[in-house]
C-alpha cells in the first residue's frame, strides 16, 4: 500500500485563531440579538450567534499537535487520505479519524519499568492513535529450541526496529506490533535449528554442502546477522525496518546443563593435557640433543629411556617434583 504524506496541512494555528474569533464575534453578535428581541425586533442576529456558539467547536476536532518522530495516520469515512509525519500543529478535516490498531499493544521493551506512581506499568501513550517513527528495542522472551543435533537450549534476542512505511503497517496486517513479535521468534526458530550450540563435526550450517566450523556459540554475529535477514523479510509487507538483531542469553536447558558442562570441562582437561604432552616431549628431546652436541654425559639406551620416563614424569605431573638422590647405580 502506497504511503501518502500530508505536507500542506499546518494550518493549525490560523484555525484556531480564526475559530476563537468567530466564538467572540458570536457572543457579541447573541448578546445584542437579545437587546433587540427586548426591544420588540427581529430575533434573526441571535438566532445566527447561538448558531455560531453551537458548531464552530466542531471545527477543533481537525486540530492535530505532532511532536517529532511522531505520525499520524488519516481515515475519512473508511478512505485512507494520507499520513502526517512532520512535527507542527495541523488542521485536517474535523471528520478524519485517526489509526493506529496496536496503540493498546505494549512490547517487552528494554526500558521498560515499574516505578511506584504507575505499579501497573500503563504508560499513558498507549491510548493514542499516534505511531512513534523512533528505533524501538524488542526483547522478546527466551525461547528453548532444539539446535541441528536435536540438543535444547535457551536463546533470548533483541531486535531493533522502527517504522517504515505507516500505510503498510496500520493497513497491511491486524496488529504490527504483535505481528513483529510473532515473525521474530518463528525466524529464531529458523536459524537456530541450522547450527549447533558448539562447534560440531560434519554439519554445514552454510548450505553449501561443506561441513564448516559454524556454531551458535562460536558465530553469534553471523547468527545474529542471518536472524535480521530473516526477519526483514517477512515484515516488509507491514512497512517495519530492523535495524539490528543481537543475540542476548544463550545456554543449554536445564535439564542438560548440568551433563554439557561435564562434556567440556571433559573436553578441556583433554585439551589441555595433549599441550602439557606436547610441551613435554618437545623439552625432553631438546634435552637429550643438547647432552649429545655437548657430549656431557653419554647414555645408552637403557639410559635414555630411564631419564625420558622421569622427565615425562615431572613435567606431565599435578603436584611439584620430589628430588631423589641415587648414590648408587642404575645396575
Amino acid at each position: 500500500m502506497k504511503e501518502i504524506i500530508l505536507k500542506n496541512k499546518k494550518n493549525g494555528f490560523l484555525v484556531l485563531l480564526l475559530s476563537l474569533l468567530i466564538y467572540a464575534a458570536a457572543i457579541a453578535a447573541t448578546i445584542k440579538g437579545a437587546f433587540m428581541l427586548n426591544d420588540g425586533k427581529s430575533p434573526a442576529l441571535m438566532i445566527v450567534g447561538i448558531i455560531f456558539l453551537s458548531t464552530t467547536w466542531l471545527l477543533w476536532p481537525g486540530l492535530k499537535v505532532l511532536n517529532p518522530q511522531e505520525a499520524l495516520v488519516l481515515t475519512l469515512f473508511g478512505r485512507y487520505i494520507g499520513t502526517l509525519k512532520d512535527s507542527g500543529f495541523y488542521f485536517v478535516n474535523p471528520f478524519c479519524i485517526a489509526v493506529n490498531p496496536a496503540a493498546k499493544t505494549k512490547l517487552n521493551q528494554s526500558g521498560d519499568v515499574k516505578s511506584p506512581k504507575n505499579p501497573n506499568n500503563i504508560d499513558p501513550e498507549m491510548f493514542n492513535k499516534k505511531l512513534s517513527l523512533k528505533i524501538m528495542t524488542l526483547n522478546n522472551n527466551r525461547q528453548k529450541i532444539n539446535d541441528c543435533l536435536g540438543n535444547p537450549i535457551e536463546i533470548g534476542i533483541a531486535v531493533t526496529w522502527r517504522i517504515q512505511n505507516t500505510a503498510k503497517a496500520v493497513f497491511n496486517v491486524d496488529n504490527y506490533k504483535e505481528f513483529l513479535s510473532l515473525q521474530c521468534d518463528s525466524a529464531l526458530r529458523n536459524i537456530v535449528r541450522i547450527y549447533p550450540y558448539d562447534v560440531a563435526p560434519n554439519v554445514d550450517t552454510t548450505g553449501d554442502g561443506i561441513a564448516d566450523e559454524g556454531s551458535l556459540r562460536g558465530s553469534s554475529e553471523t547468527v545474529a546477522k542471518r536472524i535480521k535477514e530473516e526477519i526483514q523479510e517477512k515484515v516488509s509487507e507491514a512497512g517495519l525496518e530492523i535495524v539490528e538483531a543481537r543475540i542476548t542469553y544463550l545456554a543449554y536447558a536445564p535439564e542438560i546443563a548440568a551433563t554439557m558442562l561435564q562434556r567440556q570441562q571433559a573436553s578441556a582437561i583433554i585439551d589441555a593435557r595433549k599441550m602439557i604432552v606436547d610441551g613435554a616431549v618437545g623439552m625432553v628431546e631438546m634435552a637429550l640433543e643438547r647432552l649429545n652436541e655437548n657430549e656431557t654425559v653419554k647414555l645408552d639406551e637403557e639410559r635414555k629411556a630411564a631419564m625420558v620416563s622421569n622427565l615425562l614424569v615431572v613435567l606431565c605431573g599435578n603436584h611439584d617434583a620430589q628430588p631423589i638422590i641415587n648414590s648408587g647405580s642404575l645396575y
